[in-house]
């Protein structure tokens, strides 16, 4: 016969509640955190609930408690006894309506990729996570799995959000990842192409498929989800502008992956609306010509889902995000050229618009920097051709300060 049980709110989360009994046949409930909150989620508990009805077995399970009842000196309760690793895959399910789609991938990437498994081999329970266990944790990435700094500092911010939350809900006291020390961010150096090699590049696309993503990448420095998310709408002929407004995105979750279309961009600074140079117009009307011949020659088997955007191939789909950086090496192998990230042609653009006098502020607005600081950080070593204005205007004053001490000892 299956255990009865009933769901019960508790500070704003489900808890399952079997209705176990002891020995000697008194009722000892059993309390089984969901991780789930209350609002919006009432079905997804029904239905933990009716899973663990089923696959609950009473008398091993009061042998079990009895067992940990002992070790632990009754200090915690049923509903402290959770895996840490169970925790942070119950806080993914309430991270998922709280956060963007592309975050919470990011999110589920990290925790079920390494978190999770990490500690579920190691059988941390939540309430016995220590600062070490955590630093022991970053140590074998940096050390044995050799990842970097970088991706160990993501972890971390997954890992103390997470036990934040634990503390918000009174399933921990303090928060052990805030006395863990983190490994210092890696140093990130841009990589770029100068003017020659920018133009070899140009020379060497025209009508390839990837020409469109590359001129819009290192021209008006687009970034990979606004390079296919742009639209014939964005595009204003009548006054020759482009407005970046629009993106798509591609992330792999749980193994399946899965394109999310946004009608914003990364920010509000990145929604800009910048110059249709000549060149360009010339392109989007050969491509606009091009897409009609594509679309007459395939006639039915034209794919009708995208022809609001620009970027699709021969027979109408859009240009998939992955492909652009996936091919963008390719490419330059087959031409001879310096292999750099597809990304790097956005630093490029920066690099061409410094070393011909565009300031730090102008820039920052033709990129969609959301704050100066991030310009200044990413591209001051670039800033050659200033810093020689500088030691040129420094060099005529001390030039015209010394010879006026000149004259004036004579």
């Amino acid at each position: 016969m299956m255990v009865a049980g009933h769901l019960q709110e508790k500070k704003g989360l489900f808890y399952i509640v079997l209705n176990c009994k002891d020995d000697q046949g008194k009722r000892k409930p059993k309390w089984i955190p969901t991780g789930l909150t209350v609002k919006g989620n009432k079905k997804k508990a029904e239905g933990m609930l009716l899973i663990a009805r089923q696959n609950f077995d009473q008398a091993a399970d009061v042998k079990q408690e009895q067992v940990k009842k002992t070790a632990t000196n009754e200090e915690h309760t049923d509903e402290e006894q959770i895996l840490f690793s169970d925790f942070m895959l119950n806080w993914l399910e309430i991270m998922r309506h709280s956060v963007e789609l592309i975050t919470f991938i990011s999110y589920t990437n990290a925790v079920k990729g390494r978190v999770a498994p990490y500690f579920r081999e190691k059988g941390v329970m939540l309430h016995e996570l220590k600062a070490q266990h955590i630093q022991d944790f970053y140590q074998h990435e940096l050390q044995v799995r050799g990842v970097s700094a970088n991706t160990v500092i993501h972890y971390h911010a997954n890992i103390r959000k997470a036990l934040q939350y634990a503390v918000k809900t009174e399933l921990i006291g303090s928060n052990p990842a805030d006395l863990v020390e983190r490994p210092k961010k890696n140093v990130f150096v841009a990589n770029f192409y100068n003017a020659n090699e920018m133009n070899q590049l140009f020379e060497n696309i025209k009508g390839l498929n990837i020409e469109l993503g590359v001129i819009l990448a290192a021209f008006y420095g687009l970034r990979r989800s606004e390079v296919v998310g742009l639209k014939w709408s964005a595009i204003d002929l009548k006054n020759r502008t482009i407005t970046i407004k629009h993106t798509v995105t591609s992330g792999s979750l749980d193994g399946k992956l899965i394109t999310i279309e946004k009608d914003r961009t990364k920010n509000k600074a990145s929604r800009r609306t910048l110059p249709l140079v000549d060149a360009f117009y010339e392109l989007l009307v050969s491509l606009k010509h091009q897409q009609e011949a594509d679309r007459a020659i395939c006639k039915g088997s034209y794919c009708m889902d995208y022809l609001d955007y620009i970027y699709l191939d021969t027979i109408g789909k859009r240009i998939k995000p992955n492909f652009i950086t996936q091919n963008f090496p390719i490419v330059l192998k087959k031409l001879g050229l310096r292999r750099i990230r597809f990304h790097d042609l956005r630093h490029s653009c920066a690099s061409l618009l410094l070393a011909n006098g565009v300031g730090m502020k102008e820039i920052q607005e033709w990129l969609g920097h959301s704050d100066y600081s991030t310009t200044a950080n990413t591209y001051s070593h670039l800033e050659y051709s200033a810093k020689i204005s500088s030691a040129q205007a420094m060099s005529e004053c001390l030039y015209t300060f010394k010879h006026s001490d000149m004259k004036k000892g004579l």
